[in-house]
């Protein structure tokens, strides 16, 4: 493929939240969602690894994480709790 770069079209389910203030940051870097995608897939691919960090969860994260797939200990939050 002497250089020649060949797109597709793809489907991705994204946290709406997530997405819409990713794009806003994007904008104002001058990309567009799907060159600031192009860019981390460029980069895992040269890197051969994630541009961030990812550890397994340590056994109370665990632990955690299965109850909350039970639905057990769950509390209502918004997003916005989070930051």
């Amino acid at each position: 493929m002497s250089g020649t770069i060949v797109k597709e079209t793809t489907r991705v389910k994204l946290d709406k939240v997530a997405k819409e203030q990713a794009k806003y940051i994007f904008n104002q870097l001058g990309l567009t969602m799907g060159e600031a995608f192009n860019l981390f897939l460029y980069h895992v691919n040269l890197n051969k690894k994630l541009t961030f960090e990812v550890k397994l969860p340590n056994k109370l994260t665990q632990k955690v994480i299965e109850e909350a797939r039970q639905g057990k200990n769950i509390d209502d939050f918004s997003t916005s709790e989070l930051k």
